[in-house]
């Protein structure tokens, strides 16, 4: 999809939007309320939403009609997610978000720059599209999937530039869990400053 389809200020492709818990990464077991950007150009061969990538499939929303679908609910904390989001500039979504009074959680794979306001940002760089550098200082948690061994070498080289407030967060493929939680938990052993993320929703049985 092109972005000039629409003015991301007023309306972004949207592949879902719902109430739920956050199910993973630092803020999990919080209530939250999650909208799914469609549309992604990072291509993880794992991804558990696939049918995000294509946003041309999803429709085009109202930036102030899903914010107030969004204020219906309990929680004031608000999840962008995909696909990728930063595809997308997200000035005009945080912003509403923010007005309403909602801690705006992020998601992104850092492939694409920087925009809007949020008072969280969850990096989880992955292989296929390194991130910006720019991701490294405001990322407000670093979240590596461990697919295979070498993640782990891999988690260290982004652990080393991201600032020194991020938190370190390693978590099992869901697919390969079986096989990697045992190497995650030995390996949180010798370097503390690393946590390990679940993906609970997916225990839960929980969208």
């Amino acid at each position: 999809m092109e972005k000039n389809l629409f003015d991301p200020e007023v309306e972004l492709p949207i592949m879902e939007a719902f109430y739920t818990i956050q199910g993973e990464g630092y803020h999990s077991g919080k209530p939250a309320y999650f909208i799914r950007l469609a549309g992604c150009d990072v291509g993880c061969v794992w991804c558990d939403v696939k049918d995000s990538w294509d946003a041309e499939k999803w429709p085009i929303k109202n930036i102030n009609e899903l914010v107030d679908e969004a204020y219906k609910y309990e929680s004031r904390l608000a999840v962008i997610t995909g696909g990728e989001p930063y595809m997308y500039d997200l000035h005009g979504l945080t912003k509403r978000l923010l007005q309403k009074g909602f801690h705006v959680n992020v998601e992104t794979s850092g492939a694409h720059p920087y925009t809007g306001m949020t008072d969280w940002v969850c990096l989880s760089p992955k292989k296929f599209k390194a991130p910006l550098d720019e991701w490294y200082e405001v990322a407000s948690e670093l979240k590596i999937i461990i697919y295979n061994k070498s993640d782990f070498k891999w988690a260290e080289e982004h652990a080393a530039k991201v600032n020194e407030d991020c938190k370190l967060l390693l978590q099992p493929e869901w697919g390969k869990r079986e096989e990697m939680m045992p190497l995650i938990v030995e390996y949180l052993k010798n370097n503390p400053q690393w946590n390990i993320s679940l993906q609970t929703h997916k225990y839960l049985q929980i969208p």
